[in-house]
């Protein structure tokens, strides 16, 4: 049953100040398509639909709030999902969501340039299966096609969205958002504290099983972004960006590659990488206020193959990880036929390039036993059709 919590904590910043409208910083129209981007991953949640239902009114309402300076977050939803172990998951109010679109949509690009090509996550094009091409193209290149020897260290940060220095933050996004508005737009949400006004949705015995270190509920006020939403992802690797930029212009590290808070480094010497992990476990606490998480550092031949975002590099061959094909064919067995489509599709996605065909069959297969029709060559899954009528469901799901 959901629990309703409302705390006493401020949030950190005021409303957004208003704009002259003569020189609005943000037309309807750049409003109108944050919106189409947030709804593409969200459309069948219960928020969006509430929101489309009362489209036109809803975002004028929101547009007049910004220009005007009256907009502040709303109340967020707070649920736990504990595989593959127990963490919070934090949602804002679609309407916030939207917002957090429309501020990512105007100043992203500019920090995207400066970003180093290893950053991955969050930067269009640089997902998952870049990521790992880029790996697999470094290994291919220190050990010329694995001619020689060579060594990775990989490396993960302990409770790292917790730990965030929000005013240290605020410093990296100040450096290169100039606008006042933006700028000041971009503190409202950062400064934001979710745990002002949540829902928690899910009973209090599954919130007990997140440890207090790994809780934002427990986090100090100026520490820790919501795990959840785009705001957080993207405010990551601005953060992280200083990290990226020591260990290539400072370490030189030429093969370098990170998603989100792993990273991994290869080099011909062992030596080398010990260290690198030296410095870099100097640097984060004295730069960023994070530490590495010491039992998920590895430092290995990468002939013994390199885990990593899900794939296993291996001389001559990349693998997906047996556990994720595991975790797939658990969530799709546990699914509703409606929610489990974007589901299916997105781990086809990522086994169409690495996995074995007895892989991608056992997700076709647990696709197929909910009534999905799915494509010959195993690589795309389509909607469930109703014997009757011969149409795609149209059943509405009520996620979140």
């Amino acid at each position: 049953m959901a629990i309703r919590t409302t705390t006493t904590r401020t949030t950190g910043t005021g409303p957004v100040p208003s704009a002259d409208s003569s020189a609005a910083p943000f037309s309807l129209e750049d409003l109108l398509q944050a919106y189409l981007d947030c709804r593409r991953s969200k459309r069948r949640s219960r928020t969006a639909l509430e929101f489309e239902e009362h489209l036109e009114r809803n975002l004028l309402a929101l547009y007049e709030e910004l220009q005007s300076g009256r907009y502040i977050p709303g109340r967020s939803i707070c649920f736990v999902v504990t595989h593959p172990k127990p963490r919070e998951v934090w949602a804002a109010s679609f309407r916030d969501r939207v917002v957090h679109h429309l501020l990512y949509n105007h100043i992203a690009d500019r920090f995207h340039r400066r970003f180093i090509a290893g950053s991955c996550a969050c930067i269009p094009g640089r997902g998952t299966l870049y990521a790992v091409r880029r790996l697999e193209h470094d290994v291919r290149s220190i050990t010329e096609n694995w001619a020689h020897r060579a060594f990775y260290l990989k490396c993960d940060l302990a409770n790292f969205f917790v730990s965030i220095h929000k005013p240290t933050l605020h410093d990296q996004l100040a450096t290169r958002i100039h606008e006042p508005w933006w700028r000041q737009l971009a503190e409202v949400v950062l400064f934001h504290d979710p745990r002002v006004d949540v829902d928690v949705r899910c009973p209090p015995q599954l919130l007990q099983l997140v440890p207090r270190h790994k809780s934002l509920f427990t986090a100090p006020d100026d520490r820790g972004l919501p795990i959840g939403n785009l705001s957080s992802q993207f405010f990551a690797n601005v953060y992280l960006d200083a990290l990226d930029q020591h260990c290539k212009h400072r370490l030189r590290t030429r093969y370098y590659t990170r998603y989100v808070d792993d990273f991994v480094i290869l080099h011909r010497s062992a030596r080398r990488l010990k260290e690198c992990l030296q410095d870099i476990e100097r640097f984060l606490p004295e730069t960023l206020g994070v530490h590495l998480n010491p039992r998920k550092t590895i430092l290995q031949p990468v002939d013994r193959g390199v885990d990593f975002v899900g794939c296993v590099v291996k001389p001559w061959r990349t693998t997906v990880r047996r556990r994720v094909i595991a975790t797939a064919v658990h969530r799709l067995e546990h699914m509703h036929p409606d929610q489990a489509l974007a589901t299916a599709n997105s781990y086809l996605g990522l086994t169409r390039h690495h996995a074995a065909h007895v892989q991608r069959t056992r997700i076709a297969r647990a696709a197929k036993l909910l009534g999905h029709p799915i494509a010959g060559s195993l690589t795309k899954v389509y909607p469930v059709l109703h014997r009757a009528s011969g149409t795609p469901s149209t059943e509405k799901s009520h996620d979140e």
